[in-house]
This record gives structure tokens, sequence and C-alpha cells, in this order.
């Protein structure tokens, strides 16, 4: 299952990746490219529910994180990895909303963050696939069908921009032929 989603990662990739062509949106091909690579994690699952298993692991991974460690912004971090970002690198989500990064509307491929009041700070984070109405439909890792923070796997959460704090945008960091844009 886990090779059956990295292939279809990589052929998405291949086939939409090409921002190369005449008219194309560099921008939107971007945020097309996040959306799809969040999307096909969609359904992973923790083996034990201890932040385990071969796709958190792998998530993990990418934030220098060792397995058991909690992991919504390490996925993220593997997300933009895995478009070819050289940033965020992260399993720390307050670290991913730095003010030169703050957006104050929502909008695709966006990064947003919830803070907890308890924590004092951003302690959950995910992608927004999509806008409806007052309404976010987002892509999260280590979350469950009740939105908690400490889940089980990576869904697709819709979720009040009520109940936002930060967004950030981390789509201006690519690095293409040596420049970072």
């Amino acid at each position: 299952m886990a090779t059956a989603r990295i292939l279809l990662c990589m052929f998405f990739l291949a086939f939409v990746g090409r921002s190369g062509l005449p008219g194309s949106n560099t921008v939107k091909n971007d945020t097309e490219t996040l959306i799809a690579i969040a999307q096909s994690q969609i359904g992973v699952r923790e083996v034990n529910g201890n932040n385990d298993g071969p796709e958190v692991e792998a998530y993990l991974a990418v934030a220098d994180l060792k397995k058991g460690e909690p992991w919504c912004a390490a996925f993220l971090s593997w997300i933009f990895k895995q478009a070819g970002y050289q940033q965020p690198r992260t399993g720390w989500s307050p670290a991913l909303f730095p003010e030169a990064r703050w957006v104050k509307a929502p909008s695709r491929g966006l990064v947003f963050g919830i803070y907890f009041p308890a924590l004092k700070r951003i302690a959950h984070c995910g992608m927004v696939e999509r806008l409806k109405g007052s309404w976010l439909v987002c892509i999260e890792g280590n979350t469950n069908i009740n939105g908690s923070r400490e889940g089980d796997g990576v869904y697709r959460k819709l979720r009040h921009v009520k109940t936002i704090y930060r967004y950030a945008n981390w789509m201006n960091n690519k690095k293409k032929k040596g420049v970072l844009r």
C-alpha cells in the first residue's frame, strides 16, 4: 500500500510538475502539486497508534525526528520536500509561522495553525485544500475523525475559519536552477 502511494505520488509529480509549458502558471502548478501530494496521503494510519509506521516514520525523518514523536508539522515538511522545496523542515508546529510568512486570508496550499490556550502556542497544523464558504477543507497529519492534535493518521478535515489562528505561505521558497524564489 505504501509503495502504491509513493508510485502514485511520483507519477503525479512527473505529470503535473511540468511547469515549463507555455502559458503555465508556476504558483498555481506548485499549489496543485502540493495539494495532490497531501491528498495522496489521506488514509495513512499509524501502525500501533504510537506515532509509528512506515509512512509516519518517513514524515518524521524529514524533520530529523524519531519514531514516536508528534508529526503534524513533519507531515507538512514531507509534503514540501516531495514537491521540491528546500523548506520547511521542522517537526515543531510554531516554527511554521514566522512573521515573514504570515498571510491574512486562507487560500489553497497555505499552511494553517491552530492555537491551544493551555499550551500558549500553535500546537496543530495542516494544509488548506480548498475553501467552502466560511469553512476550510483541510488535509492534516497526526489527527483523527474528531480533529485531535494527537491522532492516528492523515485525514481530510472540515474546519471553520474562526478556529484557525494563523496562515503561512511557504510556496515562495522553492529552489529552481540555484535561485531561491
